[in-house]
């Protein structure tokens, strides 16, 4: 197609052969232009004519300035007058291009009035025909002239419009809209000069069409143009009347009432404040609230109105909010008036909009503008008193579901705008609306809407106002408790759900509430306040806030408090009645008792506290406490609501405000209470220990004396052997948790005597209860002691000295000076013997270590004082003392008959208990060789068949015998080195372990049923095991090993209790003190495992077989998500060299098991209490933090024993989970590192041992100075570790281990050879170097030395060695995702030293060291690993650790060498390189130092032909990095525009297509750059853009180019401002007219190559109709895009003679018309609806706007835009009409970049 062609229509054959398109068109323009043709073609002056404008025009070429402008336009008028009697402008097309572009605002108004002249006499010429004719042409310039015209040329543009429009009359229907548009800016100023005669324009403008359809265009114009808006105002202020509300305006605005409204919706939505001042003058003036027209519009219109008419009072003007106020309250001045017109006529539209834009916010306003609305309403009291009592719960309601839904985000705007209304809102009004509502709710069942939004309102808003605080909510939290008494008592089982949040919300009420506010009403009005003393609480709420309420029972309470108090006393008392009926009733039931037992002790405790006065109540406290009580017997009752009623009564017992007063003084009541507690104390209900023990010293203090010790005596002396089990394990619980000071000795003194005899009992099952007891609850012996010491200091034991002498020697003693209580001494003392048996060590050390000074038993010490003992001596001594006085006193002479018998007793006890405190004794070694067996062999028995009772004695009795084995055994002869079993021949034999102690002792922890002993088990390891070394080395290790499985499912089930627990349920959970002992056990064993070597050959036999994994032992717990959990691989050659290396060092093996249980233990049992109401926490959190501390205690020592192995195990434990490793960085306290802090001093020495177990690692086998601790960790997770630590460093710490870490650093860095630990020592480096960079350690000039050449080397070897293995570049290929597959991991693939070894021979069995040729094996992904942390890090960092400008371009010389250029190279199209590439080039974009480096790589790869071969998603991450190239090089840009217009080369042999094709990608590529780069980013670059793109349009016809043009032109439209291209449009405009209008003359046939370009120019001018953006629409398309589309409602609503005028329209017609083709692929082209049914979506659903041809890529027929040609007006209309919703600019630059790139 030519660009130059003369506008004469000529007759060219296209399309379907012999089908002219003109035809199809108006027959009277093709009747005209033929005749024109056959006239003017044979004419020899025409032909001249033509010579002459075309000369004319073709000096415009060479116009540099405005005089040159002027000169063009005087030779270009010469040469029109020199022809006048031709009727034909030649070369129209070019012509109105010219002038177009003369008109250009930027030159003199002497080439505008020079322009016009030729305008004027051009126009004179054509005619009014002429111009009807070629009318989009003409006007094209005309029309957007106007608005920039000078005060001089504004007549002379007046006058053409008058002379040479105006007649057209209804011919200018088409142009309407911008016709308009071009004469309202005269209308701005109403004092200017030209203010009228653009009005009488305006006005006879009207009149050549329909008044309606004239207006409708202004509204179309207000809709689309902010700008014309205030003119367009100013116009309709004059001419529309002013209309009652019974007129109706339709009959002027036409019957689309809602075009009108959206475009009074769009002028009060407009930034400019005399816009929407106007706007609402309007609406006063002609459209009132109450008219007819408003009355019959859609809903939706009248919403969409209301929406934009109330966000005027955001803008905080008066004269807006007075507008405002006037049309929604109406005309009249009296506020009764205007109140019955708001409700009348817009109170249920102002609702419903802010209702509906509530609680479905559009995504045009913040989600808090309707709240702000609503608030600035509330200032005019005539509106926000209406609109309060219909909007304000759904407004709060709103506001609430916003909140909640942003509450992780913490939105401030929604927040304080919730609080704002709340404060604006009139308090009365509001709490009436809630208390109706909640009443509502109460008598409705399973509705709580209104009371969670008051609890949102109480909990979420602060609650400052006094006045709510201290008159609404007294009030309404009293109406709600006589309600809710009122509910319950008409149906004691209506515990509904409105129930218990009703409940709850009283919880809150009464957080807020001051006492004093509660102790009196508010006043009433004059008429109410003398009857206000006898209306009940709910009543007086109803007259209070003026709702309607019968009273059906008159209230006598004077006191709203004591009112309060009544009605919760009956609510609990029938809720506990209910209960006791349903014998636990549900757990709704339940769960509503308990609400109300909070909320009664709250109030209780209140009174009790602020009360003055005693307040008297109508209630009877014996039946309520009764009915209490009634509920503790029942089974279903949980532990919570035991607690809330104990804790109840004890304050009304304590209580002195109210009357009658409660009283628990009866024995009966007490003891219900505390067996009730009894209960709770049972080991299988641990969580409930503390508190139930809390609340049974409550009740002994606040009792009798002496009561609550009798009951709980009584309870231990139960007829039932299984109830005396469950008390004396009660007690023991009750005893371990009271403290020191409560004197429990003293205070439960027969409770404690009765535990204390059944350590002698005859009966074997008491005799174990009692020792248990003693093993789990004693706390300390001396508890035990001082009371049963107290009772031998009895004053009424009086003796004196006394003299003996026996055969001639004198002995000293005493003598009795009176008779006493032997009976009682001795029972004292056997009990005291049996404690002592049973103390054994612990006995004695408590009482020499704990002196008698430290008692809190003032009694006892002024016993001993009276006894001449000092308070200095400890109780040991004191015992002595006291046991050597017995011994040694005697009765009286007279008194020895009756004495005599009880003393004998009372001094062999007291023998007993001194010899069993001092001496040992021995046994034959003949009988301890025949019993040792058999003991053994009962124990076994005992433990399989669950036997209990006999396994204590029986443990002692073996310890006596091993004892007396040992020491005979090895009484002079210790053992020899090499004993084997059958010891020496000629020697003494040694003990020989029997085969059966280990299994036996490892059955008697294990086995759960074995529990209640299993702390004798543990003593006597403990004691055994230690003492008779090395007689017992061999079962360490699998002892040990038992400990472990047991530690973890203790904490696996104390990690199961503190879940939250569906059922009321508490499970099993080991005590504190059980943790202890295994821990204690566990780091005894541990120590003694690695401190006595043992020969493994000698005792092979004697190893029992261990137990088969079982789940829990693939990790530390199987609950505790599989902590250390490794995978279970094939047994391998490396695995059976491990398995060689472990199995030579049990000691180890078990020392790496119990670092892993420690591990798991420490990382756990960390204790966060989430909710702190639970009763269970107080005990929960005890066991959490002694058993972390004694944890913390057992790896502290294991570490000063064996630092070394004890480290690198915890670092295999971590590398082997990953969740501990999670644990580790989240929680630094409790995880790895955390722990690593606590065993390790300083993080100096912790870096020192990680290296130096790295330097072992990394050494040959012949230069290794000492073997690896560990031989299953690699160095590979040495460095892992080390680089994780280093994350965790601050900067002086970081600076502290720089030093050793530099020299294992450089060691790696001095190597030749690649090896893996240089990748994992840069890592490392890069981490460490992070943080001394942030110090003031650069300034030492050493430190940054060694960082430049460590960081250097070990860079430059890691980029070498990724470049060498490009020779066979698997890594290219993989992606980092595959590679992680392949592996399983994100860190390297190597495990461990041994899991991934690669043995070149076989070991030797003799020796288990590693070879020098094994070495860690990595898969293919290492390369791709190493790539990946450079781009990533290593490239970010280079001038922060390098700091040389030629160093860092050096090391990135490299990476680009070694990297960056193979992986382009290999790629089939070059924009496919790997996302690393991509990376490492947007990180050194950074670099200036690096910009020749990668800079010509960058250019390589934008000018290589195959660029557009890749995929549009792919070239998205390149757009940085392109624009960076032109950024830093500014010679790159001109270079691409000279590349651009390279002119046709002269060589006769050069391929034109070829040509073509090269200057086509140049183009591409232009578009490309200008595509990466941000808004106005080559704004500069823009005259030298457009001047290549011109000069394209004008010399190269060739429709590949032209396409590549139009593409450049849509990404100008996405990347510049629409201002910047003001004088790019008329040569856009012509271009594209000129292409449509050929079209229409001739149809391009099937196949034709012109068919891409007209789809490039239809995509070109469906992205300028997208982009209706305020900018676009000022500068391009209002005035002219009807030469394209029509844009007027003619789109929508034809007339019957309605004949297209815009372009589009009539290549619908001519496409339509055409004949169809054969059936092809229905899948190319448009799919687009052929409907043109008007469907407008929801105001708050609307649409993104985007391209209808962006899923278009080519037509093979101009058909295909047929869908387009035909729906683009109706389209562009919908969407104006639809209130233009906002540019999909995903979807639009995505079309753009599709159309780039052939791949897609």
């Amino acid at each position: 197609m030519s660009s130059k062609s003369p506008a004469v229509a000529q007759t060219s054959t296209g399309g379907t052969p012999g089908t002219n398109a003109a035809a199809v068109l108006d027959h009277s323009k093709s009747s005209i232009r033929e005749k024109l043709h056959q006239t003017y073609a044979s004419d020899p002056k025409y032909k001249k004519y033509t010579q002459q404008v075309e000369k004319c025009l073709n000096a415009f070429d060479n116009v540099h300035e405005w005089a040159d402008c002027i000169a063009f336009l005087k030779q270009l008028l010469k040469t029109f007058q020199s022809y006048m009697q031709f009727k034909e402008i030649p070369y129209k097309l070019i012509v109105a291009k010219r002038l177009a572009q003369c008109l250009n605002p930027a030159l003199p108004t002497g080439v505008h009035q020079r322009a016009l002249d030729v305008y004027t006499h051009i126009l004179s010429v054509l005619g009014t025909e002429g111009l009807k004719r070629d009318l989009p042409l003409w006007s094209s310039g005309l029309f957007p002239f106007f608005e920039y015209a000078a005060t001089s040329v504004k007549p002379i543009l007046l006058a053409i419009y008058d002379t040479h429009y105006l007649p057209l009359q209804a011919d200018l229907r088409p142009v309407m809209k911008s016709f308009i548009l071009a004469l309202l800016p005269g209308l701005e100023e109403e004092t200017g000069e030209f203010f009228e005669k653009v009005l009488s324009l305006l006005d006879r403008l009207s009149g050549t069409v329909s008044p309606v359809f004239f207006i409708q265009n202004i509204w179309l114009i207000m809709i689309t143009m902010s700008s014309a808006r205030g003119t367009a105002l100013n116009f309709l202020s004059r001419r529309l009347p002013r209309l009652h509300a019974d007129e109706d305006i339709t009959q002027i605005v036409g019957r689309d009432i809602g075009l009108m409204i959206r475009a009074f919706a769009a002028a009060l939505e407009d930034d400019n404040l005399l816009v929407r001042r106007g706007a609402l003058d309007i609406l006063l003036q002609s459209v009132r609230i109450d008219s007819a027209a408003i009355k019959r519009a859609h809903s939706e219109d009248t919403v969409i109105l209301m929406r934009a008419a109330t966000g005027v009072v955001l803008r905080r003007d008066l004269s807006l909010n007075r507008r405002l106020y006037t049309w929604l309250l109406g005309p009249d001045e009296k506020s009764e008036n205007q109140t019955v017109f708001l409700r009348q006529h817009a109170l249920q539209l102002l609702n419903t909009t802010l209702k509906d834009e509530m609680f479905a916010p559009s995504g045009e306003y913040s989600e808090s503008r309707p709240f702000k609305i609503f608030i600035s309403l509330l200032d005019k009291w005539e509106i926000g008193s209406a609109l309060t009592d219909v909007l304000v719960l759904d407004a709060l309601k709103a506001i609430r579901f916003l909140m909640q839904r942003d509450a992780e985000e913490r939105n401030e705007d929604i927040s304080m705008t919730a609080s704002t209304l709340y404060e604006a809102v009139e308090p009365s009004i509001l709490w009436k609306q809630l208390l109706a509502a909640m009443m509502k709710d109460l008598t409705e069942d399973n509705k709580t809407g209104a009371i969670d939004l008051t609890l949102f309102l109480l909990r979420s808003l602060p609650m400052q106002d006094d006045e709510v605080r201290s008159i609404h909510l007294p009030v309404i939290f009293a109406a709600i408790t006589d309600k809710l008494q009122r509910e319950i008592n008409n149906d004691p089982s209506k515990a509904s759900p409105s129930i218990r949040e009703c409940l709850a919300l009283q919880e809150e009420i009464f957080q807020h509430i001051p006492l004093e506010s509660l102790s009196q009403r508010p006043g009433l009005n004059a008429a109410l306040q003398t009857s206000a003393s006898s209306l009940s609480s709910l009543a007086f709420a109803h007259a209070f806030y003026g709702l309607e309420f019968t009273e059906s029972r008159p209230s006598s309470v004077l006191n709203p408090l004591a009112a309060v108090l009544e009605h919760m006393f009956c609510i609990s008392q029938a809720l506990a009645r209910l209960l006791s009926t349903q014998q636990g009733g549900s757990i709704e039931l339940r769960a509503a008792f308990s609400q109300v037992l909070r909320v009664l002790s709250s109030v209780v405790r209140a009174a009790e506290r602020s009360c003055d006065t005693t307040l008297s109540l109508s209630w009877k406290p014996s039946e309520w406490l009764y009915s209490m009580l009634d509920c503790l017997d029942l089974e279903a009752v949980s532990f919570t609501l035991v607690d809330q009623v104990v804790s109840l009564i004890l304050s009304l017992d304590g209580a002195q405000k109210l009357s009658p007063k409660l009283s628990m003084d009866k024995r009966p009541v007490v003891s219900r209470m505390v067996k009730k507690l009894f209960r709770y104390l049972h080991a299988d209900l641990a969580t409930c220990h503390v508190r139930a023990v809390n609340l049974i010293w409550s009740i002994e203090s606040v009792s009798r004396p002496h009561e609550v010790e009798s009951i709980i005596a009584q309870s231990m002396c139960s007829p039932e052997s299984r109830n005396v089990f469950e008390a004396h394990e009660a007690f023991g619980v009750l005893w371990r948790l009271s403290e020191d000071d409560s004197l429990p000795g003293v205070r439960l003194k027969v409770p404690l005597m009765i535990v204390l005899e059944t350590l002698k009992h005859d009966d074997p099952s008491l005799r174990r209860v009692g020792e248990t007891w003693m093993r789990c609850n004693l706390r300390s012996y001396i508890r035990v002691l001082e009371p049963v010491l107290r009772d031998l200091l009895d004053p009424s034991i009086r003796r004196i000295p006394r003299a003996s002498r026996v055969s001639g020697k004198e002995i000293r003693g005493y003598v009795y000076e009176r008779p006493f209580d032997q009976r009682y001494v001795a029972h004292l003392l056997d009990i005291l013997l049996s404690i002592v048996q049973f103390g054994g060590q612990g006995f004695s050390k408590s009482a020499r270590g704990t002196f008698i000074r430290r008692s809190q038993d003032h009694v006892l010490l002024q016993r001993l004082s009276l006894a001449g003992i000092d308070a200095e001596t400890s109780y040991l001594d004191a015992l002595i003392e006291v046991l050597s006085r017995f011994l040694q006193s005697e009765p009286k002479d007279q008194d020895a008959l009756v004495m005599q018998p009880l003393n004998t007793a009372i001094q062999s006890s007291a023998i007993d208990l001194l010899q069993t405190i001092v001496a040992r004794g021995e046994i034959e070694m003949l009988a301890v060789e025949i019993l040792e067996p058999a003991v053994i062999g009962k124990l076994f028995l005992c433990v399989h068949l669950h036997r209990l009772d006999l396994q204590n004695k029986l443990l002692r009795f073996l310890h006596s015998i091993i004892s007396a084995s040992t020491s005979h055994a090895y009484n002079g002869n210790p053992p020899s080195e090499d004993r084997s079993a059958e010891g020496s021949q000629d020697g003494k034999r040694g003990y020989t372990v029997n085969s059966l102690l280990t299994q036996t002792i490892i059955d008697g922890i294990a086995i759960p049923q074995n529990r209640p002993v299993m702390q004798h088990w543990l003593d006597f390891v403990l004691m055994a095991v230690p003492q008779f070394q090395p007689a017992l080395q061999s079962v360490i290790s699998p002892i040990a090993d038992c400990l472990c499985r047991q530690l973890r499912l203790q904490l696996s089930d104390v990690l199961k209790a503190n879940q939250p627990m569906a059922n009321e349920k508490y499970p099993r959970v080991a005590t504190d003190a059980e943790f202890i002992m295994l821990l204690n056990a566990l780091e005894r064993l541990l120590v003694l495992g690695l401190t006595h070597k043992s020969d493994a050959n000698s005792q092979e036999d004697d190893t029992p077989v261990q137990e088969k994994p079982g789940p829990e032992s693939g990790g530390i717990l199987g609950y505790v998500s599989n902590v250390f959990t490794t995978d279970n691989a094939s047994l391998t050659v490396e695995d059976q060299l491990t398995a060689t290396i472990q199995s030579l060092s049990p000691g180890y093996k078990s020392l790496h098991d119990g670092i892993r249980v420690l591990l798991a233990i420490w990382v756990n049992m960390v204790w966060h209490d989430t909710t702190g109401l639970r009763p269970e926490a107080d005990s929960l959190s005890m066991i959490y933090n002694r058993t972390h501390a004694r944890c913390r205690r057992v790896l502290e020592h294991l570490f000063r024993a064996h630092p070394t192995e004890v480290l690198e195990s915890v670092i295999e434990c971590w590398d082997h989970d990953a969740l501990l490793r999670s644990k580790g960085s989240d929680q630094p306290a409790t995880g790895v590192f955390g722990l690593v802090d606590v065993l390790i001093a300083n993080a100096q020495s912790a870096v020192h041992m990680i290296c130096d177990s790295i330097s072992v690692r990394i050494s040959n086998t012949s230069e290794r100075s000492r073997r690896p601790a560990n031989a299953n960790l690699s160095d590979v997770v040495l460095f892992n570790f080390l680089e994780q630590y280093f994350q965790r460093l601050e900067g002086p710490l970081a600076l502290q281990v720089w030093g050793r870490f530099m020299q294992l650093a450089k060691d790696l860095a001095s190597s030749r050879d690649f090896k893996v630990q240089v990748f994992l020592a840069l890592k490392c480096l890069c981490v460490l170097g992070d943080k001394v960079t942030q110090t003031t350690a650069m300034d030492d000039k050493r430190i940054k030395k060694d960082l430049q050449e460590t960081f250097g080397k070990l860079l430059e070897a890691c980029v070498s060695f990724v470049g060498r293995s490009t020779d066979s570049p698997n890594w290219i290929r993989r992606t980092t995702k595959e590679s992680m597959v392949t592996n399983g991991r994100s860190s390297p693939a190597l495990r461990g030293g041994v899991s991934d070894l690669k043995l070149d021979e076989k070991p030797d069995s003799s020796t288990v060291t590693l070879s020098d040729n094994v070495k860690p094996t990595w898969g293919a992904e290492l390369p791709t690993q190493i790539t990946t942390f450079i781009a990533s890090t290593a490239v970010p960092d280079l001038r922060r650790f390098l700091m040389d400008n030629d160093k860092v371009a050096n090391a990135c010389s490299n990476i680009v060498y070694y990297i960056v250029s193979p992986n382009i190279k290999i790629k089939a199209r070059p924009l496919d390189a790997d996302v690393v590439v991509v990376d490492i080039f947007r990180e050194m974009i950074k670099i200036p130092p690096a910009i020749k480096v990668w800079r010509s790589a960058v250019i390589d790869v934008l000018y290589d032909n195959r660029i557009f071969n890749s995929n549009s998603s792919v070239a998205t991450k390149w757009k940085p990095v392109i624009k960076a190239v032109f950024d830093a090089d500014k010679t790159s840009f001109p270079d691409l525009l000279s590349r651009v217009a390279t002119s046709p080369s002269a060589n006769i042999f050069t391929n034109r297509e070829h040509e073509m094709l090269l200057r086509s990608l140049n183009l591409r590529r232009l578009a490309l750059v200008l595509f990466t780069g941000e808004k106005n980013h080559f704004l500069t670059q823009l005259p030298a853009i457009q001047e290549k793109l011109v000069d394209i349009l004008r010399n190269v016809p060739s429709p590949i180019v032209q396409c590549e043009v139009y593409l450049c032109i849509r990404v100008l439209l996405c990347r510049l401002a629409a201002h910047s291209m003001t004088s790019f449009w008329p040569v856009i405009l012509t271009e594209l007219y000129r292409i449509f209008e050929q079209i229409i003359d001739s149809i391009p046939s099937d196949g034709s190559e012109d068919l891409q370009l007209i789809l490039s120019a239809s995509k070109c001018l469906d992205l300028l109709l997208t982009l209706q953006t305020e900018e676009f629409q000022m500068y391009f398309l209002p005035p002219l895009r009807w030469i394209f589309i029509t844009d007027t409602v003619d789109a929508v609503f034809r007339s019957d003679d309605w004949s297209p005028e815009a372009m589009f329209d009539q290549l619908a017609e001519v496409v339509g018309s055409l004949p169809i083709p054969e059936p092809r692929d229905p899948s190319i082209g448009l799919p687009l609806p052929t409907s043109t049914s008007l469907t407008f979506p929801a105001h708050s659903n609307r649409a993104l706007r985007k391209p209808m041809l962006k899923s278009i890529r080519q037509i093979d027929s101009i058909r295909d835009l047929f869908p387009f040609f035909s729906h683009v007006s109706i389209s562009s209309y919908e969407s104006v009409y639809a209130s233009s919703g906002n540019i999909d600019w995903e979807a639009v630059e995505q079309g753009v970049l599709d159309d780039m790139f052939d791949s897609r």
